[in-house]
């Protein structure tokens, strides 16, 4: 049956139909216009080509280009501007290889990290008051899973107490194989590597954030009560309990993380390895006890306490972080926090090596190609091969 529709009656529908499609859209533009847009932090600027003789920075050798410091000396030292791999650096036929096994952990399976995030696209606000305090109000209660990768060398005799490692920001594949070279010459202990992923974002109000950069022994807490015994439990090895068998190491935050950990617990961790520390004012929430976040360490922690028996290596490029802009209380300079590091650690009287890298950025690739190796000789100096 055929159903004929009047011309008027289609025409009065289709524009009935294109007014209703326009109230629409004008609605949805309303709508955006009365959305604030979302907060971003500030553009970090790009970062100055510091000297390392300027004046104020601790005296440092000038190494012939392409050359480490030397393994057993303590000290600062100037690398030259070309970084080369270092042999140990990459893979060689005939080194035995290590076994690597990986298996992630859920925040709700966390006593101690259950989870935060911040919104996207926001960041937060200087506090009036005192511009070294940063407020976040966009953080928030959030899940997250982390990978963990765990190295056993082949040289590992079941049974055995294990010397060990843990990296933050992991896996790190450049540490297993440069593990593989120097535990075959006999450079370091035949020692098990833990590394670990962070719980994602990056700096104030993230989960990241909150694990590198808090100035307590929370972190290392975790590491020692919820994931060394899975990762014992797994993979049927065991760990040492001597803490100079220990070592913690990270890059950025996670260099700061990593001494943390050996600050507050030297029961348990006596070596770290930092490159480009985040020893700067990054802690939130903010903590009246230790005000300046890792700031801390060269203002008051190390010049003020009696020597706690941690070594430590620490490298910092020449272009590395210098960010003043976001809160503006002049600790936010990656090159000025490592120097100063460097200079209490000597008046301290600690064992540290310090490596100030030219023609090089925030945590350099290139730079931890060639000086990884040297930096793990370095740090297990004294502990039986």
């Amino acid at each position: 049956m055929n159903i004929s529709v009047p011309r008027k009656k289609l025409w009065i529908t289709s524009l009935a139909t294109i007014l209703a499609f326009i109230g629409l859209f004008v609605g949805i533009a309303r709508t955006i216009a009365q959305t604030p847009p979302a907060a971003t932090p500030p553009p970090r600027p790009t970062p100055p080509t510091r000297d390392p003789h300027t004046p104020g920075y601790v005296p440092a050798k000038e190494l012939p280009d392409g050359e480490n410091a030397p393994a057993d000396a303590d000290g600062n030292f100037i690398l030259g501007p070309m970084h080369n791999s270092a042999p140990e650096a990459v893979e060689h036929e005939g080194v035995p290889k290590g076994a690597v096994y990986e298996f992630t952990m859920d925040s709700a399976d966390s006593r101690l990290y259950p989870g935060i995030a911040r919104d996207p696209g926001t960041f937060g606000t200087p506090d009036p008051s005192d511009p070294a305090k940063l407020v976040v109000t966009t953080s928030h209660p959030a899940p997250y899973t982390r990978h963990i990768a765990v190295y056993v060398p082949a040289q590992y005799v079941p049974g055995t107490a294990a010397p060990f490692i843990v990296g933050a920001d992991g896996p790190d594949r450049l540490l297993f194989t440069v593990l593989d070279n120097l535990i075959a010459e006999h450079k370091v202990p035949a020692m098990i590597a833990i590394s670990i992923g962070n719980g994602s974002g990056d700096a104030q109000g993230s989960e990241r954030g909150l694990e590198y950069d808090t100035m307590s022994g929370r972190y290392a807490e975790f590491v020692e009560t919820e994931v060394l015994p899975l990762v014992e439990s797994k993979y049927h090895v065991k760990l040492t309990r001597d803490p100079e068998g220990r070592a913690a190491m990270g890059g950025s935050s996670g260099a700061a993380c990593a001494l943390i950990m050996a600050w507050y617990h030297p029961e348990w961790y006596h070596r770290v390895l930092s490159y480009s520390g985040t020893y700067v004012n990054q802690q939130w929430p903010y903590t009246p006890a230790v005000p300046h976040g890792a700031w801390e360490f060269h203002e008051h922690l190390i010049p003020d306490s009696p020597p706690k028996p941690i070594r430590i290596w620490m490298e910092v490029g020449d272009r590395d972080l210098f960010n003043p802009n976001a809160m503006r209380d002049n600790m936010h300079d990656w090159v000025v926090a490592n120097e100063n590091m460097a200079r209490v650690l000597a008046a301290r009287g600690y064992h540290y090596q310090f490596v100030f890298a030219r023609n090089a950025g925030h945590t350099d690739h290139s730079v931890k190609q060639q000086t990884l190796a040297e930096a793990l000789e370095y740090l297990w100096q004294g502990y039986p091969r």
